[in-house]
């Protein structure tokens, strides 16, 4: 979850308002959605089409377009417990379970919230550990010690349990690096909505860290984003909605689903110089390596 700075107040406000994109065209190889968060846009911008079950139309939308598998993200225990259970129940999603670095200096008590996060990350169908990382640009000083706190808990939980671990970096490349150094980073390392230009890409691919792209690097301004996902490795790139955040171009300000993968994904195949359906392999075999099977 990633919200962007310069979102307009009109955008904001088509966002909220329902206003989805009309379906791209559907991928000949189907890809998976390695983020979005069906819970948030259920309760933000409702879902496209309307219907009974909105969570169930919003995966079947997502089917259509041939994106054919999702990873529901958590953010706090609340809406790490209903991925838990969506996954338990539905064999096209995965969860993951996490506290949201802003969501840490926030708690009451940090600890216990954490000890609720590693018992759902027992469950087998939670495949990750994430999103967790650090926020510099949403959290002042006085909060940093407990996302720092909070992190290096995920990371434990992670390796603990052998699951990949899910980073929010926003302002923080220095300090999420130093903290994964320190602690000993798990044996996979998403960077979600990868926000750093192609030093630090580099530098990430070098450790072997997965890189995963957002409709962000459809943005005009996303000149430096578009550099580093062109020396990222196939096997090191995945891509993701953030939904209902950062839908890519040209539907910028409206709510993002994971039926809107095939945007980003042909904008990653264009800057990346790869087919599109040779691309979309190499990012359902990274799943599958990262996350494990979905069914």
């Amino acid at each position: 979850m990633n919200t962007q700075p310069s979102e307009s107040r009109k955008q904001r406000s088509a966002r909220r308002a329902g206003e989805f994109p009309p379906p791209p065209e559907p991928l000949a190889v189907p890809v998976f959605d390695s983020h979005t968060h069906l819970d948030i846009t259920v309760h933000e911008a409702g879902v496209p089409g309307g219907g009974d079950d909105p969570v169930e139309a919003l995966i079947t939308a997502a089917a259509k377009s041939g994106v054919d598998r999702l990873v529901q993200v958590g953010v706090d225990v609340a809406s790490s417990r209903w991925g838990a259970e969506l996954a338990a129940r539905h064999p096209s999603v995965l969860a993951t379970v996490a506290l949201h670095p802003n969501e840490a200096p926030t708690l009451a008590d940090l600890d216990e919230a954490l000890r609720e996060i590693e018992t759902l990350a027992a469950e087998p169908r939670v495949r990750g550990l994430g999103e967790t990382g650090l926020d510099t640009f949403r959290t002042g000083e006085a909060g940093r010690p407990a996302q720092e706190h909070s992190f290096r808990a995920h990371i434990a939980i992670a390796k603990r349990y052998g699951k990949p671990l899910i980073i929010h970096d926003r302002d923080a490349h220095e300090d999420v690096l130093r903290v994964l150094d320190s602690e000993g980073a798990p044996e996979s390392v998403v960077l979600h909505c990868f926000s750093g230009d192609a030093e630090f890409a580099a530098e990430c691919v070098r450790r072997g860290y997965l890189l995963s792209f957002a409709g962000t690097v459809t943005f005009a301004s996303a000149g430096e984003l578009r550099a580093a996902a062109a020396l990222t490795p196939p096997e090191q790139l995945l891509v993701e909605t953030d939904a209902p955040y950062l839908t890519p171009v040209p539907h910028r300000g409206r709510p993002n689903a994971s039926y809107l993968i095939p945007v980003t994904v042909r904008a990653l195949a264009e800057v990346t110089g790869r087919d599109l359906d040779t691309l979309c392999a190499a990012i359902s075999a990274n799943g599958e390596r990262v996350f494990g099977p979905w069914r």
